[in-house]
């Protein structure tokens, strides 16, 4: 795992030296992704030059060492995650006659782009990666990411350069960078609490998309495709089903969820295990002692506040298994500490308030490994998360009297707002009246036949309509909100998995794992993520996801044949803190001092008025947390960057 950066520059604006310079300067920002090994090379033409912090995961030696020459001389890469069938790759380019001088998963993925072409090898890889390479014989430059977008990817344009990074903060070392606020990226945030691919916060900055290939040209024109999509392959799976009996499908996912798990395992240094005594990361842990053959490392965070804290339930299950296992329980002090520290961890705005658990149990990990695997990916691909059940609930109502339904939403939605009838609005208990004017307000805003995607959006979303707060917001017009699902996953469950496998997992989920671990110089991996678990998953009977209501049917299974179903079957625990109360009381000055009427308005983005106003709603007792944390992770990221 590392951090990589660079740029192209048919201009050719500076000498080899100076843009070697530039791109290790850029590739320094990334010390906390790779605080191991570090490296710069440019090209005699000046064109081009990479720059390379290293995590060393496998082969420790300087034959890992990046940016990495083949040994033909013809290409150059730098690469950031890892190729988890780079041995059985090797076999296959040793067969061609090529020799490799270390047993680095570079060198294997660096031969192959070079043997079979980037788009014959891409498909060939079993990781999660982004990584850049270079064709010095036809000077073209090709970035490519992971079929998930597992490991990020920036792509800026800026006055005739292409410039790239695994984080923003390596764009903006560059001497061209112009850090300017995209105002539709901000919108969106302020709406979801999360930027959503392919925007960036900055103008002219986007995200490569997941499996995106983009390819830039000699004259720096860039165009990108899509070399894998998470829709084509779960439709192509749907019309392709397993048959079997329940027993006899289960051994199979059993068997292709081992050989992810074991894959995953390859590694020189210290490894473990994240463990929250969930289905997802209990599961994970289970195949790690079986196939590891060893004692797994596993690590769970405590919370004072019962309502919070798994720890309890991992600790059991760790003791089941026989872990060496670790907990370590969080003070509020201890994890309000981490709060000033979040827009320096993410660099670009983000709200998803599981973040401050994420980084903390990160941080403990690495105290004693250097991987750590995790259960990411189960709710997405076997239908894990409540809110499929009140879609579908919502959903029957809503396609019964959807006329009536808006009409009497907009009506009551009124009610709640009206400014006239104020005096009665605190007859309603205050946490009721917010809620109630939240989700009066998402119904009452449907609109149209297909109610679908705005339903659902609104269930995703954290924050508020943009439009309340921030006189310039300007929504992008996102084409997967748009019902071009419809016709593929007409089911509620399943056009839902798809919606959070497009937008949710990599734009939240995988965003704050990401640098939450690389925060702490921490390789996180997820094989339920592997890219043949999902394709199977897919292919399984709707029967073996949702039964009875119940989500993650198999996957609950599989543990049972290896763990007592009392330990793990409870109620579902999101991996959160407490933030309303905390907001209310030991967060009050902090966030008081962002929201200040003054600063805000001289920053001149937020509207300071329905801002104020909405903070003195939620300190009346109303929750309005997630849209308050979203509004404050934005300001907090403008005093930092801007």
């Amino acid at each position: 795992m590392c951090g990589i950066a660079g740029f192209f520059d048919p201009r050719r604006r500076w000498s080899p030296q100076d843009g070697q310079r530039i791109a290790a300067g850029m590739a320094a920002e990334l010390v906390h992704r790779g605080p191991d090994d570090a490296g710069a090379h440019a090209e005699p033409e000046s064109d081009l030059a990479f720059g390379f912090r290293r995590l060393a995961i496998v082969d420790l030696t300087e034959a890992g060492h990046q940016p990495m020459v083949s040994a033909s001389g013809r290409s150059v890469i730098v690469f950031n995650g890892e190729i988890y069938n780079a041995e059985d790759l090797r076999r296959d380019l040793a067969a061609r006659g090529i020799r490799f001088r270390g047993h680095s998963d570079t060198e294997v993925l660096l031969e192959a782009c070079e043997a079979w072409g980037i788009n014959e090898t891409l498909p060939r890889l079993i990781g999660m990666f982004a990584f850049a390479v270079f064709d010095r014989t036809t000077r073209r430059l090709s970035l490519a990411r992971d079929r998930f977008g597992k490991k990020p990817l920036y792509l800026a344009q800026h006055g005739g350069a292409v410039l790239f990074g695994s984080e923003l903060r390596a764009l903006r070392a560059h001497p061209l960078f112009e850090a300017v606020q995209d105002d539709r990226a901000l919108s969106a945030f302020l709406r979801y609490g999360w930027v959503p691919a392919p925007l960036s916060i900055y103008k002219d900055v986007e995200q490569l998309p997941p499996g995106g290939l983009a390819a830039i040209g000699t004259d720096g024109a860039v165009r990108v495709e899509r070399w894998w999509r998470a829709d084509d392959i779960a439709a192509a799976a749907k019309a392709n089903p397993l048959e079997g009996s329940d027993g006899e499908l289960l051994d199979r996912l059993d068997d292709v969820l081992k050989d992810s798990v074991r894959r995953r395992l390859v590694a020189d240094v210290p490894l473990g295990a994240f463990l929250s005594g969930g289905i997802d990361s209990s599961l994970i842990v289970a195949l790690m002692q079986e196939v590891g053959g060893g004692q797994t490392k596993t690590f769970s965070i405590g919370f004072e506040e019962a309502a919070f804290d798994e720890a309890p339930h991992a600790r059991a299950v760790a003791r089941h298994l026989g872990t060496d296992h670790h907990e370590f329980y969080v003070s509020s002090s201890e994890a309000l500490a981490t709060v000033p520290d979040l827009p320096e961890v993410w660099d670009e705005p983000f709200a998803d308030s599981s973040q401050i658990p994420m980084l903390l149990v990160s941080r403990l990990a690495r105290r004693q490994v250097t991987v750590a695997l995790s259960g990411d990916g189960g709710d997405e691909i076997f239908a894990g998360y409540n809110r499929y059940a009140q879609m579908a609930a919502i959903m029957r109502i809503v396609r019964r009297t959807p006329g009536a339904v808006r009409w009497l939403a907009r009506l009551g939605h009124g009610l709640v707002t009206a400014p006239a009838l104020a005096p009665l609005h605190g007859l309603l208990p205050p946490l009721l009246h917010s809620r109630a004017e939240r989700w009066l307000g998402r119904i009452a805003a449907i609109d149209g036949v297909e109610i679908f995607e705005p339903g659902y959006r609104m269930m995703l979303q954290q924050g508020l309509e943009p439009e309340r707060v921030f006189p310039r917001a300007e929504e992008l017009q996102e084409p997967l909100w748009s019902g071009q699902l419809a016709h593929r996953f007409p089911g509620v469950t399943e056009r839902c998995q798809m919606l959070d496998t497009l937008s949710y997992l990599p734009d939240d989920i995988l965003v704050k794992v990401d640098r939450a671990t690389m925060a702490a110089s921490l390789e996180a991996r997820a094989p339920l993520l592997d890219h043949r678990v999902f394709d199977m998953a897919w292919r399984l009977p709707e029967r073996m996801k949702l039964r009875q209501g119940v989500g993650k049917w198999a996957l609950r299974e599989l543990l049972y044949r290896r763990v007592p179903r009392q330990l793990v079957d409870r109620p579902k625990m999101g991996f959160g803190v407490p933030i309303d109360r905390w907001l209310r009381g030991p967060l009050r000055d902090w966030a008081e001092d962002l929201l200040d009427a003054r600063r805000l308005s001289q920053g001149g983005i937020l509207d300071a008025d329905a801002v104020g106003k909405l903070w003195q709603r939620h300190l009346a007792g109303q929750n309005w947390q997630y849209p308050l944390w979203c509004i404050l992770m934005a300001e907090a990221w403008r005093r930092r960057w801007l």
